[in-house]
């Protein structure tokens, strides 16, 4: 696989992964001092054995050989503390670097387009922000230093493994094309089944996370079946791809075992064979070689298993990688933002804006308008004329093509992003509410916000009774995405929430839509309070609740049609005037 061998030797990835090591690079030159300290020490326990069996068994000096066993007690006590430093250090660097890198990727994930969301699967970001930033930490705690470690090791013991008898060293790697060629075909194997895991991981993380984001869709239409069945296939395949790879594992650790077995014979026989000939003791070279064959195998072993979870280290670096070099975010001008004040007074103007969400295929068609500075505004149309899109591009979470759009007669792209978005203030038809209590949803977690500003701004909306009978009050979980409440009470929530953030300009996108005649009356209050004293864009399809508008835009198919207030636009007998002629027989068939 020649991709393979491009990844494991990609060292500008590598230098890259490093680079988020640089703060603990203390740690990492100890670890590397360590690796060798331990290769070279590898060797002196068969030494000490020889020694001990050859001059000293053999001689039956009682004295040295318990001299010499507490010298190999001491020497294997220390190399186990060392071995402990080595893999505690080599695991907390990864875990170190794991930790930052998480971060780094999740900031950058928050100020991605809204475009990035649109086309990538949630769940496959869930996987570059757990699951492949796990594989980094195996980089440290089982691949590049641990891999050095294990070489140098493999090069002290076959030194002296020479040193002590080349002859016998050379007979005893006899068996070793084998296990060089197994090795060889176990990591192509291994790479491979990883391959399809990855994938499969990233199949099950996607299909999971939008299943049980749209579990309601799904209970609805009666298709668990059908999607139990999907959910079957994939996983399904993640076990195949798991179990090719024990498979691999199943063949190569036993072929290991053979190959050490024949090069222990060798040893045996040929040590053997030169004691008949030469009439002397080689007992305590069989039992160094032995030892030294044991410890050239052990890291052996596992050293191809090493490579691929390197490999598969870098594969996934390189994934965080390319979510982290993704240049799909908010850009400052040329020349930086201008000096601009903090608090908005909120005049907006659209001018021959044009806008399309991908392609060619516009959304909006050389919008034109302008709103003064605490208008109310109300923006009408049809499913798909365009209205929510108007408040995603002047909260810029989308970009135009075409045109400008201007507060305060400044381009919103010359605006800092955050104070541009602090002065703009949103209640979504959809409210999503987080995990958590009451007044954290209320406040998004921000500590500036007291509970006393909270509670003032409730009572304002006319919600803190109704808090105040939940269990814990302002502390009641409302669980994830708000479902203890209703879609009313979640409604008014959003309103607090908009109310303490005093935004200069106000969007309500539906805010009364799909609400009991209770919760409206209380929304209508909310928003009676909210719109006072500050710009204000409403978008309903109700066309009662926008009467009092100082200005009524009408959109169709992302065009502008009509301007003008409820009652200018009635006279006018146009588009607006048809739009509330449906509505009035719609309501009038229903009654």
């Amino acid at each position: 696989m020649p991709g393979t061998k491009k990844t494991i030797f990609d060292f500008a990835l590598l230098r890259r992964v490093f680079g988020y090591a640089s703060p603990y690079k203390r740690k990492f030159y100890w670890s590397v001092v360590l690796a060798i300290v331990l290769a070279i020490i590898t060797p002196v326990r068969p030494l000490l054995i020889q020694l001990t069996v050859d001059r000293y068994i053999a001689r039956s000096v009682e004295s040295m050989v318990i001299y010499m066993t507490i010298i190999q007690i001491g020497l294997l006590l220390v190399e186990t503390a060392l071995r402990f430093l080595f893999s505690f250090m080599t695991n907390w660097l990864g875990q170190s670097v794991v930790k930052d890198m998480r971060v780094a990727v999740y900031k950058k994930i928050l100020g991605l387009n809204l475009s990035q969301f649109d086309k990538t699967p949630i769940g496959t970001l869930t996987t570059r922000t757990i699951n492949d930033i796990e594989s980094i930490n195996d980089i440290f705690a089982e691949g590049l230093v641990p891999i050095i470690a294990d070489l140098l090791s493999i090069v002290c013991v076959l030194g002296y493994m020479f040193w002590v008898d080349w002859q016998l060293t050379l007979i005893a790697l006899i068996p070793f094309p084998i296990m060089i060629i197994a090795t060889y075909y176990f990591k192509e194997s291994i790479n491979r089944s990883f391959f399809k895991v990855r994938n499969a991981v990233a199949a099950l993380n996607a299909f999971v996370q939008e299943h049980l984001t749209g579990m309601a869709v799904v209970q609805a239409f009666s298709a668990e079946e059908r999607e139990f069945a999907k959910f079957k296939k994939i996983n399904r395949d993640h076990r195949n791809a798991n179990i090719k790879a024990i498979f691999a594992y199943s063949v190569f650790f036993p072929l290991v075992e053979i190959v050490l077995a024949l090069s222990i014979g060798l040893v045996v026989w040929w040590t053997s064979k030169e004691a008949l000939n030469l009439q002397q003791s080689q007992q305590g070279v069989v039992v160094s070689f032995i030892l030294c064959l044991n410890l050239l195998f052990r890291p052996l072993r596992v050293l191809a298993d090493k490579f691929n979870v390197l490999q598969m280290g870098i594969i996934a670096s390189e994934r965080i990688f390319k979510v982290l070099d993704n240049d799909d975010v908010p850009k400052p001008p040329e020349g930086g933002y201008k000096k601009t004040p903090e608090v908005l007074k909120g005049a907006i103007g659209f001018e021959k804006v044009w806008f399309a969400y991908a392609d060619e295929n516009y959304v909006l068609k050389n919008v034109s308008f302008r709103i003064g500075a605490g208008e109310t505004v109300a923006i009408v149309g049809h499913t798909g004329s365009g209205k929510t899109t108007i408040i995603s591009l002047l909260n810029r979470l989308y970009h135009i093509q075409r045109g400008s759009i201007r507060i305060d007669d400044i381009n919103i792209g010359d605006y800092d992003l955050n104070i541009l978005r602090k002065n703009i203030g949103v209640v979504l038809q959809d409210v999503f509410l987080f995990s958590g209590s009451v007044i954290d949803n209320i406040t998004l977690r921000n500590p500036d916000i007291s509970k006393e500003k909270v509670e003032e701004a409730a009572k304002l909306i006319g919600m803190h009774d109704f808090i105040m009978r939940l269990p814990g009050g302002y502390d009641y979980n409302v669980m994830e995405r708000g479902v203890t409440l209703s879609l009313g009470q979640r409604q008014l929530l959003s309103f607090i929430r908009a109310l303490l953030y005093n935004p200069s300009v106000l969007i309500l996108d539906e805010a009364t839509s799909s609400v009991d005649t209770e919760s409206e009356i209380l929304i209508q209050h909310a928003i009676d309070t909210l719109i006072n004293g500050r710009t204000s864009i409403v978008i309903a399809h109700r066309l009662s609740t926008i009467r009092k508008a100082d200005k009524i835009i009408v959109l169709d198919r992302g065009e502008i049609k009509e301007m003008g207030s409820h009652n200018e636009l009635l006279a006018k007998g146009g588009f607006y005037s048809k739009l509330h002629e449906m509505q009035f027989e719609k309501h009038r068939v229903i009654s």
